[in-house]
């Protein structure tokens, strides 16, 4: 178990790095690659080379409908939502900004836990710092805070983000309870691959591909998101979420806009205005107050006795989570 918990937690930290980077090289890439393509060959390569490994591993696919099924949901929600709202509002929006607004993660994390069964009760603490947090967001989305891009097609690329950050909380919930029975590194490839096909079907109906080229610049970005975006940081992040909570694992929103706005900044010139800076830290703060507060989980059910085997098999879980 201990050697469990150290792999979990150095899966997260890679996510914490490596998808820090990737909002530098999504705004690369949407130079000349539409996003619905961009998020589709990106993930369709992902799940190919992970479909490989997993095969060279003897994971086998699941059979069962129902868990290919919720693999496909999952998948869709987090490639086919989450992602692609930030690289389609990366057309317009800076990347170190795309990445303070994703960092409200932690925010829906702690609704969707509040909203499922025995997940975690809402504490003071952690509503006040969520309305700190989106405070800070109504900062950043100002002409001040925007940095000079500030404009209608910014606020929607800001509003889609967040809708983006919801199915993507959504889609980590259920793939944490839904698809423990499937191996972690087959869960991501056929998660990868399902989304993007999604993604790619619906991004050739709209007629994006005469618009898709490549140049040096944005090949090299696509390459990237492919292999360390996707291939490495996407596995680690299924990995990872089998072992440790869902409001644990949002921790890496943390990590990802100080990494995303430094590369901005440095590779990119994107603006960092007062505004903009004052609304990260107060954005982060809000993030780590609703961090801070103890874990309250709702009191489970009473059951017969006929019950006793599930029930026990909740403890373990309970368990599992806490340590």
């Amino acid at each position: 178990m201990k050697r469990e918990r150290a792999v979990a937690y150095a899966a997260f930290a890679t996510v914490c790095i490596v998808w820090g980077t990737t909002y530098l090289f999504i705004r690369i890439a949407v130079e000349t690659i539409p996003p619905l393509l961009l998020t589709a060959v990106r993930y369709l390569g992902a799940g190919i080379i992970l479909l490989v490994i997993a095969a060279l591993r003897g994971d086998r696919l699941p059979r069962d409908r129902r868990i290919l099924g919720e693999i496909v949901l999952v998948g869709v929600l987090l490639v086919g939502l989450g992602n692609l709202s930030v690289v389609w509002a990366e057309q317009w929006v800076p990347s170190g900004i795309a990445a303070l607004l994703v960092a409200t993660a932690p925010f829906w994390a702690i609704v969707m836990e509040a909203l499922r069964a025995g997940g975690e009760r809402v504490q003071r603490r952690r509503v006040g710092g969520m309305l700190l947090g989106f405070a800070g967001v109504a900062l950043l989305v100002t002409p001040g805070g925007a940095g000079g891009a500030f404009d209608h097609r910014f606020l929607l690329g800001a509003i889609a983000i967040q809708i983006g950050c919801v199915g993507w909380q959504y889609g980590t919930s259920r793939g944490k309870y839904n698809l423990a029975s499937v191996p972690p590194l087959m869960s991501s490839a056929l998660q990868a691959f399902a989304g993007g096909a999604v993604v790619g079907i619906i991004g050739l109906a709209i007629g994006e591909l005469p618009r898709f080229h490549v140049t040096t610049r944005t090949l090299v970005a696509l390459l990237y998101l492919m292999i360390f975006g996707s291939v490495v940081a996407f596995t680690a992040y299924i990995y990872a979420m089998r072992s440790l909570r869902t409001t644990t694992l949002s921790l890496y929103s943390y990590v990802n806009p100080v990494v995303a706005v430094i590369l901005g900044w440095i590779v990119l010139n994107e603006r960092l205005t007062w505004v903009s800076i004052t609304a990260m830290a107060i954005i982060l703060a809000g993030v780590a107050l609703t961090q801070s507060g103890s874990v309250m989980r709702r009191a489970a059910p009473l059951r017969r006795s006929g019950d006793e085997p599930a029930l026990r098999s909740g403890i373990v879980l309970e368990e599992r989570e806490q340590h």
